[in-house]
């Protein structure tokens, strides 16, 4: 077996190890996408529900700064005011707060999937492993992790310094402006400077995103023993299931030859087809075929026949019809219904004679097989849908 080293794993990851890697915690996740959607959802809220919520604020701050004399020496009646006015911001901060909530659980879903494992949570102390953990710092996905860093501040910072730069004038402007229009335009301002930086931060999310896929590929990567391995594992050693399917067939090649001395009449080509057919009449609709083979098998049958003194038949293109449109326990086609009648015909009245004497039964010759069901005169079909036939 060779041995599996990074050179060798050329094989994409079946589903089976994927599934695997998922179970034991291991998906592709991009902190990069994560950071980016928490900061998108965040920032949309807050610009959506300032309104609101800096109006809840003024309100509590103004109730808080109007406080009687007696509440101010009372700590019991200051102490309820506070704790009035804690309640009033959360609930004016809930929403905010429940939908960033929501983006941060819904973030991983994006790529990979929310997953949780309880046996992620369990201590590894190979973690602890001061040589592994070395070696980690110069890996590849460390250098990686590295450059992604220093990408985003350069750009980052880029973006944020032609941002601010572009909007100074503005910024000096709001200490002419009255206080509300202040509050308004600053606020504006705070939101395309966000908005710019995040989309910063797309920027390198795009770049994330493909790489982390690739990488997780990568590293889920397989040699062939191992997916041989796994075939096995999942579907069974194919030694294993020949035999199985080998005894399978010895058991019912047994169980039709147990069959061959019940029959009426077996059906010959003469030598490379043999066909047993059975006949209960008030029991069967029409006759049966409880045993068939070719070569070997119908020597077998030919000679059990012979034993249980079974009356054998040459009739070459009914034989080779039965053999090729039938199947054991299956009743014959109806086109044969006319030839078959001829033959259990003579097996009954040779039944008669062995009993009662007399004139012995000619065996009857030329029964009539539509040529559609002789595989010898049948039309060609196309090519590999065809059956092999033998004289």
């Amino acid at each position: 077996m060779a041995e599996d080293s990074d050179m060798e794993r050329t094989e994409p990851a079946t589903g089976k190890r994927i599934e695997r890697a998922r179970e034991q915690g291991d998906v592709p996740r991009s902190r990069e996408l994560a950071t980016c959607l928490v900061l998108l959802v965040g920032g949309s809220c807050v610009w959506m529900f300032s309104g609101p919520v800096v109006t809840s604020l003024d309100r509590i701050m103004v109730a808080m700064m109007s406080l009687e004399r007696a509440a101010i020496y009372d700590p019991v009646v200051l102490m309820n005011l506070i704790s009035a006015r804690c309640l009033d911001v959360a609930i004016a901060v809930i929403p905010l707060a429940f939908l960033m909530t929501l983006a941060a659980m819904a973030a991983p879903l994006t790529l990979g999937g929310w997953l949780f494992n309880v046996s992620s949570l369990a201590p590894k102390f190979s973690k602890l492993n001061p040589i592994s953990g070395f070696a980690n710092m110069f890996s590849v996905n460390s250098l990686v992790e590295l450059g992604k860093a220093v990408l985003k501040t350069l750009l980052v910072g880029t973006v944020a310094w032609v941002t601010i730069r572009s909007q100074l004038d503005a910024v000096m402007g709001l200490g002419v402006e009255s206080l509300k229009t202040a509050g308004a335009h600053a606020a504006q301002l705070l939101w395309i400077s966000f908005i710019t930086m995040v989309s910063a931060l797309i920027f390198i999310a795009v770049l994330d995103v493909p790489y982390q896929l690739w990488n997780y590929g990568r590293k889920l990567r397989m040699t062939r023993e191992e997916v041989k391995q796994e075939h096995k594992e999942s579907e069974g050693d194919p030694h294993i299931k020949g035999k199985i399917r080998a005894m399978q067939r010895a058991m019912a090649r047994r169980r039709m030859m147990a069959e061959v001395p019940t029959a009426d009449v077996v059906v010959t080509n003469p030598t490379h087809y043999a066909v047993a057919l059975k006949y209960s009449e008030g029991k069967m609709g029409a006759p049966k075929v409880v045993a068939k083979g070719s070569d070997e098998i119908a020597a077998k049958i030919r000679e059990l026949a012979r034993e249980h003194r079974v009356p054998l038949l040459e009739a070459p293109p009914l034989a080779r019809a039965l053999h090729t449109h039938t199947e054991i326990g299956d009743e014959i086609p109806e086109a044969l219904y006319t030839a078959v009648a001829e033959v259990l015909a003579y097996v009954f009245q040779l039944r008669t004679y062995g009993q009662f004497g007399g004139t012995r039964p000619v065996e009857p010759t030329g029964l009539e097989v539509p040529k559609e069901l002789d595989p010898l005169t049948a039309p060609k079909k196309p090519r590999g849908s065809q059956r092999r036939t033998r004289q």
